[in-house]
């Protein structure tokens, strides 16, 4: 029979000696795990962040060293009508008194008027460092309890960056551990609808989250090579969930199905191993292949998420070929224990008596149209989903605002009450300049000439106080001004004053200065020069991951047509999903049933990670299906035959591991933030039609019309002789010789 494959050589070991294997892997957990938290985090930098010329205005004022202390604003407003002058200033002049009087404060600032004299706002320095001052603000919102409570007539509220930090904090960090407590329960009590017993469902949650605890340690480590952000420990949960516990499913699915054959322990795991256990390590290195396309962004956020989640897939990998078998083997039939009575009789009933498939009836109907009418079936399938990806076209990409924030914290309702009071408080514009420190008074003179001539330009807010907010490094080479707009981050007239600042204003303030180097940052210029990044950048990661999967693809079926089929299939569920994304979130008709408030655009973001995600993640169904699709090509079946069987007999479990990640993404559509919500819903429905349209209607459809062209490949890469399984798949009775 030859050398058998290394899959199998894996199992076997592993189910010959269960408890070394356990206990290797439980010893390589703890070695990440502890190995990663004795190195440290080492997370990435301004610098390492850096994006087109907001990128740039970052670094100049990084190297600009200024002290930037954290500044809390005690805002007095009427509750009804025009403000109480008297009342106003008597509550200015308390909260002066009782903000100098709080640990923590620095200094606290004049009391300024809005142009209308409607609102009063007194700025408040915290001491210390900025970075934990949202940690330490809570005196000084209770010291403005205590104001608020002295003068019932006025509205007296704190607002400022610490403030809404502990708002957002308390409020977000609430959603998360709701998503993580949800995620776990929601996922087990899916497989257990699946399997119908515990043991079989706490199995591939057991791998899992052991897969992830190994990739948090290893990434850690990785870290001190490609620098991590916030975001990475969560991705690798996610993904980590979701791969961990599909091939897992794949895995667990198969071998169960072998024993209700009547094959021995061992045997069962071999052909698991052989099958699903093949089909692991190829979805595998599919999703490896399009995480690593993220590296192509060149950008410290995508390529610390593309290591943290090649970490994970590798990781659940191993898992899954070793031990995986080990548990099964040592498990035996207890994995069937303890069984939950109605739902074990429904999964019985699925699988039928004696390994015998139990006569279907769901999938089989759902099949016929494109067994019997491929054509048909195929350009309505794939008409629909065109119709549903036309949308993706008008996509537009913004970073979320603090307009997008969730309002149902006081501190928000207290920024937007700031906001129209004091516009030049909301969105602003950072000019940074770097020039020889005997310039440095030629660069104010110009940054105060430049401030005249916004102040003059309706797309400018002028700036209340003492004029225009310059400040100058203590090199006297770093020079930052604040150019305040009226309009929210997300509007095209905010965009409109930044290209005016860039364009027009700001090099006609500079010229003439010798040695002068200035850029614009702020969150206006994030937004767009990310926006811009993306559009450069998705083009080559698609064509990056496009390539290589093709390769992968072509090799792993020795078919040019297999592999071109699963690109086409993956580009349209990715397609799909743009356009449900841009349908949902850029209008406003959902805004009540899901709650959140459009921003017109589409997370700046979200395109490049989804793409990669979904087309990773899609890749396990396709080759799950593909694989189970070719075993019946190698039994002897027809095409159309080995269609209907690799479709039928997979059904079950892909269907099972769609519905865990659809439930696990849809908890992420719960949370309060725009992105987490986009990020929640573009994955579920992405997942959803690829599992069912995608996998049921239009490759069946489009494998029954190809024919026997499905295997086609030129003749270096034709498959070499492959001895057909033990036992023959049975067709399917109601689809053999559908015509």
């Amino acid at each position: 029979m030859g050398r058998r494959p290394v899959t199998v050589r894996l199992a076997r070991w592993s189910a010959e000696h269960p408890w070394r294997a356990i206990a290797l892997w439980v010893v390589f957990v703890a070695v990440c795990f502890v190995g990663g938290s004795a190195a440290g985090l080492k997370e990435a930098t301004n610098a390492d962040m850096a994006i087109g010329e907001s990128g740039r205005a970052d670094i100049l004022v990084t190297e600009g060293d200024f002290d930037d202390p954290a500044v809390e604003n005690i805002l007095i407003t009427p509750r009804t009508g025009t403000l109480d002058q008297a009342a106003a200033k008597a509550a200015a002049a308390d909260a002066t008194e009782r903000m100098r009087q709080v640990a923590g404060v620095a200094s606290v600032g004049a009391p300024v008027s809005s142009r209308d004299g409607n609102a009063l706002l007194v700025p408040v320095t915290m001491a210390g460092d900025p970075e934990d001052a949202s940690d330490r603000v809570q005196p000084l919102r209770d010291a403005t309890a205590g104001i608020q409570g002295s003068y019932p007539g006025l509205r007296v509220e704190q607002v400022g960056g610490p403030s809404i930090g502990k708002a957002l904090d308390d409020t977000l960090g609430k959603d998360f551990k709701r998503a993580e407590l949800l995620s776990l329960p929601v996922t087990l009590a899916i497989l257990i609808v699946a399997f119908g017993a515990l043991i079989a469902a706490g199995v591939p949650v057991l791998l899992a989250l052991s897969s992830v605890a190994a990739a948090m340690g290893l990434s850690t480590l990785a870290s001190h090579l490609v620098p991590a952000t916030d975001t990475t420990s969560s991705v690798i949960l996610l993904i980590g969930m979701a791969v961990g516990v599909d091939y897992s499913l794949f895995y667990v699915r198969r071998e169960r199905e072998e024993r209700a054959k009547g094959r021995s322990g061992l045997d069962a795991v071999e052909i698991a191993a052989e099958t699903s256990g093949h089909a692991v390590v190829v979805s595998g290195f599919a999703v490896i292949i399009s995480m690593a396309g993220l590296l192509l962004a060149n950008d410290a956020v995508f390529s610390s998420l593309a290591v943290g989640s090649i970490l994970v897939v590798a990781v659940a990998v191993t898992g899954s070929l070793t031990v995986l078998p080990a548990l099964l083997a040592k498990l035996g039939r207890w994995v069937d224990r303890p069984r939950v009575p109605l739902l074990w009789r429904l999964t019985a009933a699925r699988t039928g008596r004696h390994g015998q498939p139990a006569k279907a009836r769901f999938w089989p109907a759902v099949l016929r149209p494109a067994l019997r009418a491929p054509l048909a079936t195929l350009v309505v399938s794939v008409g629909l989903l065109l119709a549903l990806a036309a949308p993706a076209l008008g996509m537009k990409l913004k970073f979320p605002g603090m307009e997008d924030l969730p309002r149902t914290t006081p501190a928000m309702q207290a920024y937007d009450r700031l906001t129209a009071a004091f516009p030049s408080t909301g969105t602003s514009h950072l000019v940074a300049v770097q020039a020889p420190a005997e310039q440095a008074d030629r660069v104010r003179a110009a940054l105060t000439d430049l401030a005249g001539r916004a102040a003059a330009d309706p797309l400018f807010a002028p700036a209340e106080g003492d004029g225009p907010r310059i400040e100058v490094s203590a090199d006297r080479r770093v020079s930052t001004l604040e150019v305040a707009t009226p309009y929210a981050s997300r509007d095209d007239e905010a965009a409109r004053s930044l290209h005016t600042l860039r364009d027009d204003l700001l090099p006609a303030a500079m010229r003439g200065i010798p040695g002068v180097e200035y850029a614009v940052g702020g969150g206006v210029a994030a937004s767009e020069d990310y926006a811009q990044h993306v559009e450069e950048k998705l083009p080559l990661v698609m064509a990056f991951v496009l390539a290589l999967t093709f390769l992968v693809m072509t090799w792993t079926f020795r078919s040019v047509v297999v592999a071109l089929t699963s690109i086409v299939l993956n580009l349209l569920s990715a397609g799909a999903a743009y356009g449900l994304l841009v349908l949902v979130f850029q209008g406003e008709w959902a805004e009540g049933p899901l709650g959140f408030t459009s921003m017109g655009a589409i997370v700046s973001w979200l395109p490049l990670f989804l793409f990669v995600v979904l087309f990773g993640l899609s890749m396990d169904y396709h080759v799950f299906v593909v694989s189970r699709i070719r075993e019946g090509i190698r039994a002897g079946m027809s095409n159309r035959d080995a269609v209907a069987y690799g479709i039928t007999s997979s059904a079950g479990v892909v269907t099972s591991a769609a519905v865990v990640m659809v439930g696990v993404f849809a908890i992420f559509a719960t949370l309060s933030t725009i992105d987490m919500k986009q990020l929640g819903i573009g994955l579920a429905a992405a997942i959803l039609l690829d599992a069912t349209i995608i996998r049921a209607v239009v490759l069946p459809s489009l494998m029954t019309l190809l024919g026997d062209a499905n295997w086609w490949a030129p003749r270096f890469l034709r498959a070499r002789a492959v001895a057909p399984p033990a036992d023959p798949p049975t067709p399917t009775p109601e689809l053999v010789g559908a015509r």
